[in-house]
């Protein structure tokens, strides 16, 4: 049997995987990608686990949230906006530049104030932000996985994060769902969550003063 672990873009799991691989040898990890939009629907038709973006709908799936990610924006190299350490949702508004908005987007916002266009997906946003089409702004993890030498990023400080979580189906939580819970939680091998408390042992009665003998009359 091998375990599925649905993964979406960004995530990065080689610290977990190695730690699966320890404990649970007999048990080969599949790491499944995954857009981001399709996660949960997968996972519900054949995964074990994922590590998907919130949010996810409560009454099909359990979620532990594990982090949460810096958003950035994306912006060609030579733009004016990298003199600064960092920004905000008004100064990129100010710059009044097209907000690319692609629709796998893992944000969920759309700032009235930035002129928003649609590409069909995050990897083709970038290509249009290195021609200098528009800004686009992503959990700093997908800037790392998109990165190109034309395209540099900065913070973003009021801009809505991006929350990582491991779930799993309601009606599938198993042994090695378990396993993998304490694997991204940090939990040793050895922690005893899960296991039946001891049994209390039954108290002795504390012995009286021995009775005397009666003496013969």
């Amino acid at each position: 049997m091998t375990f599925r672990l649905l993964v979406v873009p960004g995530v990065v799991i080689d610290r977990w995987r190695h730690t699966w691989a320890e404990r649970r040898p007999e048990t080969p990890l599949e790491l499944v990608p995954v857009a981001a939009v399709d996660a949960a629907a997968q996972l519900l038709e054949s995964g074990h686990a994922a590590l998907l973006r919130l949010p996810v709908d409560r009454d099909v799936l359990h979620a532990i949230p594990l982090y949460q990610e810096q958003s950035v924006v994306l912006a060609h190299r030579d733009h004016v906006l990298h003199a600064a350490d960092e920004l905000s949702v008004a100064e990129l508004a100010e710059l009044g530049e097209p907000l690319l908005h692609p629709l796998d987007d893992v944000l969920a916002w759309e700032p009235a104030s930035l002129g928003v266009q649609r590409p069909e997906s995050t990897e083709t946003a970038v290509e249009w932000v290195a021609a200098e089409v528009g800004l686009m702004v992503v959990p700093q993890s997908l800037a790392r996985l998109y990165h190109r030498k034309d395209v540099k990023y900065k913070p973003v400080v009021d801009a809505p994060v991006s929350s990582v979580a491991l779930a799993w189906p309601i009606d599938g939580h198993s042994e090695l769902v378990e396993e993998m819970i304490g694997i991204v939680r940090g939990r040793t091998a050895n922690s005893t969550r899960g296991q039946a408390p001891p049994k209390a042992q039954p108290k002795t009665q504390p012995k009286g003063p021995a009775s005397k003998a009666r003496r013969p009359r």
